[in-house]
């Protein structure tokens, strides 16, 4: 299974030291990956804890983004990577050998790991790229690093909306004095019943006293309330919330948010 994901740099570990890539190479690397927003082909990782991840392949990509977290730690606090599981691992590293060779048979192959004889310039006698061939590895790239972008815009625009409503849940809970006074009946008697410690019979005689109450005057303060709203028992009349009782229901309150 391969999932993509965006993974705290800090989270991820290589098993090739960073000594093995020229330093220059890295910090040109984390330039680009810092003004285009992202490496356009991600680090391939696998869990190797609880939040944390080795690198199956990347290790070039992976020592690049450290540099570039360096540089700016907030910009480059998280990197693109496709998570895979350990069961597909082999299937993967098959992938990126036949990937490889196939871009190295039509011009240039993209740094990702090894050593440093690996990324040296290569020999002048070694035939040149054809334009045809960089015009078709600079398209797919591009094609690649649109789609992550794509990506990236809709991964934003969910968690933009998530705090859009969040923001919209915490604007519609009301304060406890204002849903005695304001709060539709309905809604009060919802909430009434949610504190607990009601039963439905004294719910609806306190719903009762304070409509009436309310119409007549609206609610000072919460002791207001408790004085003024009254239950009936046969003839006797008593308070319809004790202040213990009020204490208990404002907690309760101030602890759940209601829609």
């Amino acid at each position: 299974m391969i999932d993509f994901y965006f993974v705290d740099v800090k989270s991820i570990h290589s098993d090739i030291p960073r000594s093995e890539f020229t330093e220059i190479e890295l910090d040109n690397l984390a330039e680009i990956i810092l003004e285009s927003g992202g490496i356009i082909q991600p680090l391939i990782l696998k869990p190797s804890g609880l939040e944390t991840y080795s690198i199956v392949d990347g290790h070039f990509e992976y020592y690049a983004a450290v540099r570039a977290r360096e540089k700016n730690p907030r910009q480059g606090e998280m990197v693109n990577a496709l998570v895979i599981s350990p069961k597909v691992e082999n299937l993967v590293l098959k992938q990126v050998e036949i990937l490889r060779a196939k871009d190295s048979s039509v011009g240039g192959e993209i740094p990702t790991s090894g050593n440093k004889a690996e990324n040296k310039t290569k020999s002048k006698t070694e035939k040149k790229p054809s334009d045809s061939n960089i015009a078709n590895i600079e398209l797919r790239l591009e094609k690649y690093y649109n789609e992550l972008k794509t990506e990236f815009i809709q991964e934003k625009q969910r968690i933009d909306n998530k705090f859009k409503q969040l923001e919209k849940e915490q604007k519609e809970d009301i304060k406890p004095l204002d849903a005695f006074n304001d709060l539709e009946i309905s809604q009060l008697t919802l909430r009434l019943k949610d504190a607990g410690g009601f039963s439905d019979k004294d719910v609806n005689s306190i719903i009762q006293s304070i409509e009436k109450e309310r119409n007549k005057k609206e609610f000072g303060s919460l002791n207001d309330v408790v004085n003024r709203v009254k239950i009936k028992r046969g003839k006797q009349e008593r308070k319809g919330i004790s202040d213990k009782k009020m204490v208990e229901i404002v907690d309760r309150w101030l602890r759940t948010k209601f829609v």
